[in-house]
């Protein structure tokens, strides 16, 4: 009955417009955590200011993958950036009543902070910081594994500002048992059901701990999209960008492995040892998946290209390693039998992608893939064939391959 229905309020609609670009006729009339059809069924260019070219794999929930072309800025724009979503995206955001909880059984005081109190009581720091998704490259494991076919774009580097997850767990207190903390945001489950979470992940408190792990409120100097987790997003640079969760809303401090949505069975972890491909895994064989594996992509030119011969041609790209920082970077242009350095540029910051650039001279007209492989601080660099097979087909850091044409 219409008399149970909580409408949406006044500011919430005011942002759907805002969003929309044109003013929402009987908008009153929403009730709260309705999705309106065009943020649920428009293409992502429309919906939400991406570039045209983008490839949709989901439209419930959202997932939309940059090709390797648009990742050619040191700073990944918004207009570029892949999203990667579990539910629905909420609706009813009002930045000037979000409130955000931290509590759990590890705190020595649960307290409760308005987005004003986060922006003016604390420090605030920026970071430059990779987010990937752990699926990303997962198109090319053989037998295929379940989930969204992503390529190689499902990969950003924004800069983001907010505050220390650190700062905000020193004002709270911790018991001498934390060990962990988990999220949990405002986007809708798939179902509608109130009482279940779309996702709700964590990280251990060490990681927690790092200067660079933020409740970030602003991406690239602006307040944070919508659809990347307006007006607040835990940012957990250099692991699987499942650990950053969006639109959050509670922080929890755990006495153990957070227990959420998405912590257990072959969510976001892997076979602790190799397994053969489409074998059986059982659940204490898995493991989290923490930082991510080093890898990288050509983002100049773009696979297909046709290269007038005679001249050298630029190369260029970004690589990364989770938690480590990129020693060395080569590159192949026949098929891996030899390889050339190229030149690699410093992170802006721990836990950034890096720049890379080599200008070659192919040797004669014809058909070339170039491929590029990077190797981190420890020694370990990317394979290049597709790694050990896993259930839902995570990290997959082979060499990108890009082809092109010499005429």
């Amino acid at each position: 009955m219409t008399s149970r229905r909580r409408f949406i309020t006044r500011s919430a609609l005011a942002s759907l417009v805002a969003v929309i670009g044109t003013d929402i006729v009987f908008g009153k009339n929403l009730f709260e955590d309705y999705v309106p059809l065009f943020l649920d069924q428009q293409d992502p260019a429309s919906a939400f200011g991406k570039v045209k070219d983008m490839i949709v794999l989901n439209d419930r929930p959202w997932n939309v993958e940059a090709l390797a072309h648009h990742l050619d800025d040191a700073v990944t724009p918004a207009s570029k950036m892949f999203i990667r979503n579990n539910g629905l995206i909420p609706t009813d955001v009002d930045p000037a009543k979000w409130t955000l909880t931290i509590d759990g059984e590890s705190v020595a005081q649960s307290k409760i902070y308005t987005l004003q109190d986060l922006k003016t009581k604390f420090k605030p720091s920026t970071y430059q910081l990779t987010l990937e998704c752990g699926g990303n490259g997962r198109g090319e494991f053989n037998p295929p594994a379940s989930g969204n076919q992503w390529g190689v774009g499902a990969v950003s580097c924004a800069r983001w500002t907010g505050v220390r997850m650190r700062d905000l767990l020193n004002d709270v207190g911790l018991k001498s048992d934390a060990v962990y903390i988990g999220y949990y945001g405002a986007d809708l489950h798939l179902s509608g059901d109130l009482n279940k979470d779309s996702i709700s992940r964590g990280v251990p408190l060490a990681k927690a701990l790092q200067d660079e792990t933020l409740l970030a409120y602003q991406m690239n100097g602006e307040d944070i999209p919508l659809i990347h987790g307006f007006p607040l997003r835990l940012v957990a640079g250099g692991w699987p960008a499942s650990a950053s969760g969006k639109w959050v809303k509670r922080i929890v401090v755990r006495n153990k492995i957070h227990d959420g949505e998405k912590m257990g069975g072959d969510s976001y972890r892997m076979p602790c040892k190799p397994v053969a491909p489409g074998a059986e895994v059982s659940d204490e064989d898995m493991c989290i998946i923490e930082s991510m594996p080093v890898k990288s992509i050509i983002t100049y030119p773009k696979s297909g290209a046709i290269i007038n011969g005679g001249k050298k041609l630029a190369l260029r790209g970004h690589a990364w390693a989770g938690e480590l920082e990129v020693k060395e970077m080569h590159l192949s242009f026949d098929f891996g039998a030899t390889w050339k350095q190229c030149r690699l540029t410093s992170p802006a910051n721990r836990l950034a992608w890096q720049q890379w650039d080599i200008d070659i001279q192919l040797p004669q007209m014809g058909y070339y893939e170039l491929w590029a492989r990077a190797t981190d601080s420890m020694g370990n660099a990317q394979p290049m064939v597709v790694p050990g097979w896993n259930p839902k087909g995570y990290l997959n850091n082979a060499c990108h391959r890009i082809a092109v044409k010499v005429v």
